[in-house]
């Protein structure tokens, strides 16, 4: 009998809070996280905005002679997972620390620290350069970290795959525990990529909204306004732990995590196929996975990254794979018009927000959505949290290089 899977632990690092109890009440208000870029002078770039955690002070978390040996991504994704680890209440023993893993990655990893490094090499020579400087932007350091620091010595990993990868990490975790290769993991994704280079490089690419006399109505998705993505930094980290032993020790339990899909475009580097074909097979993909029938689906947290082909192509794809009609029934949102876009970490934080719906019967708004772009026809919860029990959610990442992951979750009885 296959192993099932449950989140016991929620740990957010956010624009709009540190914490659960901070993030999730902004999101039920509708508040906007997104404002003027402060972490460096923005006012050459095009796109001058971004979902800043300003709420997050390092000193109140990490050990001041710790926090050189991570770049700031790193300190996001350490303590999202204190914070998922310390609510899930579990202990460590020699008997169960091998059973007992790590699967934290990121979109950019370290580009903070690659950028500065690089100037003082430049500026003052290789004799310069950190002796932490490789350590503090490896991706697989959070992991590393987190497992040190709790003596968890069963598997540790990491995963790279652009947008989706929280998504992937807790897809990939939940099916260590299904496989009996883990009882536990602490699963996710961390991002700080608001700095120059980045800014940068994706302004450069026409990816990031301009609207920048007006930041918090900047993310705006399936509305006929939108014009790009708003970068966004923190981390979204989840315990993962086989159903049975969180039953034993009467552990919370905000959802099952029931099924997991993956798929590739094979299309473009950036754009998304055609009529959302990628992202359509990667959601029957999980539905299958989870033995989930798609009539069963009562809510989508959208990728929904307020860009103009990609918010129309997930919408054919919702409709591809529900069947016209039943994909104007269910609800479809996107928290990334309240958080922005958080990359290698939007997945992970957004897996919460799904597992907090289901689990409190609270809907997440889209806001800002105020003239729905006509080929974007579903019903998105415009601008106001909404109240329905759904029992089936499922949360989609789509990332650059075609790549695609879906979770299904589950609300628990």
């Amino acid at each position: 009998m296959e192993r099932r899977v449950v989140i016991t632990g929620l740990g957010l690092v956010t624009p709009l809070g540190v914490g659960t109890e901070s993030t999730w009440s902004g999101i039920k208000s509708g508040k906007s996280g997104i404002g003027p870029i402060t972490l460096f002078d923005a006012t050459e770039y095009a796109s001058q905005i971004a979902g800043e955690c300003r709420d997050f002070k390092v000193e109140d978390w990490i050990p001041k002679k710790e926090q050189k040996k991570m770049d700031r991504f790193m300190q996001f994704g350490v303590v999202a997972a204190r914070l998922a680890w310390e609510e899930a209440g579990l202990t460590v023993t020699d008997e169960n620390a091998t059973r007992m893993g790590v699967m934290i990655g990121s979109g950019i990893g370290g580009l903070t620290a690659i950028q500065n490094q690089a100037m003082v090499l430049k500026e003052k020579g290789p004799r310069r350069i950190s002796p932490f400087f490789i350590p503090s932007c490896l991706i697989n350091l959070i992991s590393g970290h987190v497992a040190i620091q709790y003596g968890l010595k069963g598997p540790n990993h990491s995963v790279v795959t652009a947008c989706a990868t929280g998504t992937h990490a807790i897809g990939d975790a939940a099916a260590l525990i299904k496989n009996n290769q883990a009882d536990v993991m602490i699963a996710g994704g961390a991002e700080a990529a608001i700095n120059e280079l980045a800014v940068g490089g994706f302004a450069a690419a026409k990816a990031l909204s301009t609207r920048n006399d007006d930041p918090q109505t900047a993310s705006r998705p399936w509305d006929t306004g939108r014009d790009g993505f708003v970068i966004a930094e923190g981390a979204g980290v989840v315990v993962l732990e086989e159903m049975a032993s969180a039953k034993r020790r009467g552990a919370t339990i905000y959802a099952e995590v029931s099924g997991y899909g993956m798929s590739g475009d094979a299309h473009h580097i950036t754009a998304p196929s055609p009529g959302g074909e990628g992202a359509a097979r990667c959601m029957v993909a999980a539905l299958n996975s989870a033995g989930i029938n798609p009539d069963q689906v009562g809510y989508i947290n959208a990728h929904g990254t307020s860009t103009p082909l990609g918010d129309i192509g997930e919408t054919q794809a919702v409709k591809a794979v529900l069947g016209e009609d039943q994909a104007k029934k269910i609800m479809m949102s996107s928290t990334k018009s309240m958080v922005g876009h958080l990359l290698g970490a939007a997945g992970g934080v957004e897996a919460i927000f799904t597992a907090l719906a289901l689990k409190e019967g609270l809907i997440p708004p889209t806001i800002n959505l105020h003239d729905q772009d006509p080929e974007c026809d579903l019903d998105y919860v415009a601008n106001t949290v909404r109240q329905a029990q759904v029992d089936v959610a499922l949360s989609n990442s789509f990332g650059f290089g075609g790549t695609n992951a879906t979770l299904v979750l589950k609300r628990f009885h």
